[in-house]
């Protein structure tokens, strides 16, 4: 089985600190991470600093009241932090990219040197902005959870007119934190089924604050998690609510590492070791030479060293070509 790729999301978990962010990278290092992901954008980028309603957030997430743009003022990674975070990771041995929210941020992780991008669910309708991201030829992971069926399609088609065919559809519950009967997670078995033609693959981007959701994702075929990560959610940022310390982060890790393990590859093998303690067919009772095979004195019993029970049936009524001990193993050449 390929091993999962497995992201460990900052977002604004950083509080501001460049020095709380590295430790973050650090730790999501040390928890089993493959890759660390960051945000790139600015309040300006994301939005305008306009105070009417239509700006106001009100749709039942933990921000609902704050104003858009003072909520990516407070949560946004500055970008002049942005090279040394990567550089860092880069020393630890971690993978490091960035989701852009428009063209001048996209620009940006270019010139910083990404290896991949990573859309948003609510920037994966805007196609104009993600054919910009795509056509840049590096793999393409897309957040889904706004998005209905045939637009996921659409964006899929985004990607390949461009030529970008390194596309990875990620399962989301646009909600945060996301209620576990929310999750729908039957959905990326029908994602692997509907969207294999397109050569695409599927993941989990988990808002939820249950393990078991992810490695029930393994199982369905996802090969990429998404999980947001804090050092302390009592250290408070937008996303503290809804994300991992390393302890639950690792035990995450762990979870997935041993679902793999036993997913394993699809086999019929059987273990030859213990299959003698499967049934076979003996002699329970002595038989003399001639004398007739039947319940009384053969039966399907444990260890297997004598016929398959499949034979049970042929033998009974048939003649002893000899005398026959009890516990004796029974062959085809005693009948």
């Amino acid at each position: 089985m390929t091993k999962t790729y497995i992201i460990a999301e900052m977002s604004a978990n950083h509080c501001g600190d460049k020095e709380l962010a590295k430790k973050i990278i650090k730790e999501a290092k040390h928890s089993g991470a493959d890759a660390v992901k960051i945000q790139t954008y600015t309040p300006d980028t994301m939005t305008i600093d306009c105070k009417n309603d239509y700006f106001r957030l009100n749709c039942g997430t933990i921000w609902d009241g704050t104003y858009y743009y003072d909520l990516y003022k407070e949560a946004y990674t500055p970008w002049e932090w942005q090279s040394e975070l990567k550089s860092y990771a880069d020393e630890l041995g971690i993978d490091f990219f960035s989701t852009p929210f428009d063209k001048t941020s996209a620009d940006f992780l270019e010139d910083l040197g990404v290896e991949k991008y990573k859309i948003a669910s609510f920037e994966a309708i805007d196609y104009e902005f993600v054919k910009y991201v795509a056509a840049k030829g590096k793999p393409v992971i897309i957040s889904t959870g706004i998005s209905s069926f045939d637009e996921i399609l659409e964006v899929i088609n985004v990607c390949k007119s461009v030529g970008n065919d390194d596309i990875t559809v990620l399962k989301c519950t646009s909600a945060y934190p996301a209620k576990i009967d929310d999750m729908n997670i039957l959905t990326i078995k029908d994602m692997i089924e509907k969207f294999s033609p397109y050569n695409v693959k599927v993941g989990l981007s988990d808002h939820s604050m249950s393990n078991e959701v992810a490695i029930a994702a393994i199982s369905l075929g996802a090969c990429v998690i998404e999980k947001h990560f804090t050092l302390d959610r009592s250290l408070g940022g937008a996303d503290s609510d809804f994300s991992l310390n390393p302890a639950e982060f690792s035990k995450l890790v762990e979870s997935v590492r041993l679902t793999e393990r036993a997913l394993g590859i699809v086999s019929y093998d059987i273990n030859s070791n213990n299959r003698i303690l499967a049934r076979s067919l003996f002699v329970v009772a002595d038989i003399k030479k001639g004398e007739k095979f039947t319940p009384l004195n053969v039966r399907s019993i444990r260890p297997n060293f004598g016929l398959h029970p499949r034979y049970y049936s042929d033998i009974i009524g048939k003649c002893a070509k000899c005398d026959i001990k009890r516990g004796t193993p029974l062959k085809f050449e005693y009948l």
